[in-house]
């Protein structure tokens, strides 16, 4: 009678599992047909080492900032507990230093990094070499007119305020205000407009034309600059008050290096707030610690064969940030390295790290729930939205899943809030 029973409970069991599951690919193929779209969709158990859902699981798709999670895993594996901030050789005359790609000097949404206290207080002649940095200043397949947005500032070995310099004007103020007084002289006045004020910079050089609203008196705007080594040491000569000269040597295997700021400091902004510049500065950092130079190349195709050799569908991957649409990766391979993330961090350390829902960074208006349930990844370009992370389900459980959308020819919102009833379904029923 008992055999019975339990049978009898089983078979209940797993026909409910199969009808949510059935009921959940219904959606999913609903969400595709209405938006006339591709969607993917893997959903997996670590603990039971199961896949629970697999729809489009092996296919490739556009990941946009999901990229960022292949750049944390590969910051987690290379780095230590605190970023290098300088590589640096000093004579009896003089201190000649190296970027290390650190993005924290004098960046507002970062601890501040040492080096800038510790130059200051270098009392011999300062040289800055870029000959360690062997990278172009945006990736492969960004887009070339989003040069203009810090969202897409340049990389560079010594990144100081971001890469970006801050124009503003108060309401009682008839003039200009710039954070780095280095760049005023770029700055040329141009014909008053009926919008919103602009500031518009060369493609190519820092020179700027202001643009002044008949409207608007008082504003603040960001405007990435051009990179180049006379830049960066005039800047620091501002902001030192001594004089920095350029070298061109080239960094010896013996340079020292100078700490900087927490590692997981840098990885929470990149992870909540999807800062690309962070991200695409850890994995020039990454690239100069197991080479001699600062190159995107050599660090993506070093993490792709020595740090994830088994990932199940080798990731198409150019950037730290996801700016590039060259980059592809599968569902099933981001859920992948999710469960190798938390097999080597656990949950104590990743979750502080990732946008939560309802609570913080990218999804801090969807997913809410009291306690949450959505810590993760989100990722979005134009007509691709993803997401990706571990899901608490309401049973207790931990699962990991990648949720993927392409090519869709409407806005996101409807397709986050569709997004957001899936995996709400998910909470409830596994």
């Amino acid at each position: 009678m008992r055999l019975i029973l339990y049978l009898s409970l089983s078979i209940g069991f797993c026909s409910c599992i199969s009808s949510k599951r059935v009921q959940t690919f219904k959606r999913l193929n609903t969400l595709s047909v209405d938006f006339q779209y591709h969607s993917g969709f893997y959903l997996y158990d670590p603990m039971e080492k199961k896949t629970l859902i697999d729809h489009n699981g092996n296919r490739y798709f556009t990941p946009a900032s999901n990229t960022k999670i292949f750049t944390l895993f590969t910051s987690l594996k290379v780095l230590g507990n605190e970023l290098p901030g300088l590589y640096f050789k000093e004579s009896e005359d003089s201190l000649i230093f190296w970027g290390t790609g650190d993005p924290s000097l004098l960046y507002p949404l970062l601890p501040q990094s040492a080096a800038i206290d510790w130059l200051k207080n270098i009392d011999k002649p300062l040289y800055f070499s870029s000959r360690n940095f062997y990278e172009q200043p945006f990736g492969p397949g960004w887009s070339w007119d989003d040069y203009l947005y810090t969202y897409s500032v340049e990389r560079t070995p010594l990144p100081l305020y971001g890469n970006a310099l801050i124009v503003r004007k108060e309401n009682d103020s008839p003039y200009l205000s710039i954070d780095q007084p280095y760049f005023k002289p770029d700055v040329f006045l141009g014909d008053s407009i009926n919008g919103e004020t602009a500031i518009v910079r060369d493609i190519g050089s820092n020179k700027m034309v202001y643009l002044p609203s008949r409207n608007q008196s008082k504003f603040e705007l960001e405007v990435p600059y051009r990179y180049n080594p006379s830049v960066v040491a005039a800047l620091l000569s501002d902001t030192l008050h001594k004089p920095v000269e350029i070298s061109y040597r080239i960094k010896p295997r013996d340079a020292e290096i100078l700490k900087s700021i927490p590692t997981d400091s840098a990885l929470k902004v990149m992870m909540q707030e999807s800062d690309n510049f962070i991200a695409e500065q850890l994995l020039l950092i990454c690239a100069g610690q197991i080479s001699d130079s600062l190159n995107t190349k050599i660090i993506i195709k070093y993490a792709k064969s020595k740090l994830m050799p088994n990932i199940p569908d080798e990731p198409q991957w150019v950037d730290g940030s996801g700016l590039s649409r060259y980059n592809l990766f599968t569902p099933r391979s981001i859920v992948w390295l999710w469960e190798s993330l938390l097999n080597d961090y656990g949950k104590d350390r990743l979750f502080p790290l990732l946008a939560t829902g309802g609570v913080s960074g990218t999804i801090k208006n969807y997913y809410k729930s009291d306690p949450p349930y959505i810590y993760g990844k989100t990722g979005t370009l134009s007509n691709n939205h993803t997401l990706s992370g571990y899901l608490l389900t309401k049973s207790g459980k931990i699962l990991i899943f990648s949720f993927m959308n392409n090519n869709y020819p409407t806005e996101s919102y409807p397709i986050k809030k569709r997004m957001e009833k899936i995996l709400w379904e998910v909470r409830q029923n596994y």
